[in-house]
């Protein structure tokens, strides 16, 4: 008996149509007694090796609200962090949206303390 490898097994499945693939997934079942909880197949590409998940380098920094009572300590902080003008530091202030994109782990960490501490509701993407 010929030794078949699992690279030639996977190549087989990978060739195989979704149905074909779910009949063997029931065959498998049934002759090793066990239950495939979430058998998702995406055809060709369910043979691919997954790929590592890498780890976010750049974050983006939003301004979700802003605490009415320090308006105006939240619109000099937006305004020394983004370097906008007065109007502008105050529109973004009442209506909310991105302050910096872009930028790293510890800057983003930096600029969210600055503005929480001056009653802004910050978000970290």
């Amino acid at each position: 008996m010929a030794t078949i490898s699992k690279e030639d097994i996977l190549e087989a499945i990978a060739n195989m149509s979704v149905m074909e693939v779910s009949d063997l997934i029931k065959m498998m079942e049934e002759k090793f007694g066990v239950v495939a909880a979430a058998a998702a197949v995406a055809g060709p590409a369910a043979a691919a090796p997954a790929e590592e998940v890498e780890e976010q380098t750049e974050f983006n920094v939003t301004l979700k609200s802003v605490d009415a009572a320090k308006k105006i300590a939240c619109i000099k902080e937006v305004r020394a962090v983004t370097g906008l003008g007065l109007k502008e530091a105050k529109d973004l202030c009442e209506n909310g949206g991105v302050l910096k994109e872009g930028v790293s782990k510890e800057e983003a960490a930096q600029i969210k303390e600055k503005l929480e501490a001056a009653g802004c509701v910050i978000e970290v993407k």
